[in-house]
């Protein structure tokens, strides 16, 4: 009977536990696809627009015009700063340590002075491993405008102008889908026109993400070229100027779709995580109801067995 019981108790901690997790799945589903939907919103645009000041840099640069501070990589880096980007909470399977882990893999591979910038209380984590923190910003786990993160924009810009800083990196998730986020290292400072790196949240060669690399190229060039011709605009005021204007606002969406892929990508490894807990809450409440019958049985027979015994030595 002590048995028994016992795996009585355990059956019903495992029947609450099944209780939690489930209803942190449907919180973490509900809040998922609030997310998806900020972020497949915004993704076009926080893509096209670099796409267009990278054309706008290509046109002033083929004027001669002087590059913008903004564009121009420093020969020299002294220091680097890195804006983590993790969630206020666990329970999110290893969505975490990923984004974590492949910030200290960039440090690894480029060992340079680097702090750390931190968005998500998660990112604390970051103390214990000897790594230096220069700032710490709240994350709202839904983000509704990209005015929330301004403090971390200024503060980028404001540590690359005063050379504080010599490149500003982000770290953080790109959502793929539901079941997939990839953790990723991406350069804000300077904005490198060159260079081949991934549009935000198309690191992956699916094609229901919404967008691709192909159809921002196409439309961000669209107007140099079409068919046998080929059109000249004038800017006013000159290019230079419209990048002067440009480049911090698209800084601040770059930074902002990527506070809100992470956000994705946080709620959908959190429903992951609990739809698992759950199925395996399931599993461990079978087990034990098999225990628990064996074991009842086992006593059922055990008293049947002490009767008869009982019974037969009465009767001799």
């Amino acid at each position: 009977m002590a048995k028994t019981k016992e795996i009585s108790r355990r059956l019903k901690s495992i029947a609450n536990t099944k209780k939690i997790t489930k209803a942190m799945e449907m919180v973490a589903a509900a809040k998922m696809r609030k997310a998806i939907e900020a972020v497949l919103k915004t993704r076009t645009y926080a893509n096209l627009s670099w796409e267009t000041v990278l054309n706008l840099a290509a046109i002033a640069k083929n004027r001669n015009e002087a590059t913008h501070p903004l564009l121009k990589p420093r020969k020299n880096i002294n220091k680097v700063a890195i804006i983590l980007v993790t969630a206020n909470r666990g329970f999110c399977g290893g969505y975490n340590s990923a984004v974590i882990n492949k910030a200290k893999e960039s440090i690894t591979k480029h060992p340079l002075p680097t702090d750390f910038i931190l968005a998500g209380k998660k990112g604390q984590l970051v103390y214990s491993q000897n790594f230096t923190v220069a700032a710490e910003f709240e994350k709202s786990e839904l983000l509704k405008d990209a005015k929330e993160i301004l403090p971390i924009v200024k503060m980028a810009l404001s540590d690359y102008a005063h050379h504080k800083y010599d490149k500003i990196l982000v770290a953080y998730t790109d959502f793929i889908n539901p079941a997939k986020q990839v953790a990723r290292v991406k350069q804000l400072l300077p904005i490198e026109t060159e260079k081949n790196d991934p549009y935000l949240g198309i690191v992956s060669n699916e094609t229901n993400v919404g967008i691709s690399p192909e159809m921002i190229t196409e439309k961000g060039k669209k107007h140099l070229s079409s068919g046998e011709y080929t059109y000249e605009y004038t800017f006013e005021p000159s290019p230079r100027e419209v990048l002067d204007k440009m480049i911090p606002r698209l800084v601040e969406i770059q930074l902002y779709q990527a506070f809100l892929e992470a956000n994705a990508s946080e709620h959908s490894a959190r429903m992951s995580a609990m739809h698992q807990a759950t199925e395996a809450a399931e599993d461990i409440a079978h087990e034990l109801n098999l225990s628990y019958n064996k074991a009842r049985q086992a006593g059922i027979t055990n008293e049947i067995s002490e009767i008869s015994a009982g019974a037969n030595a009465l009767a001799e």
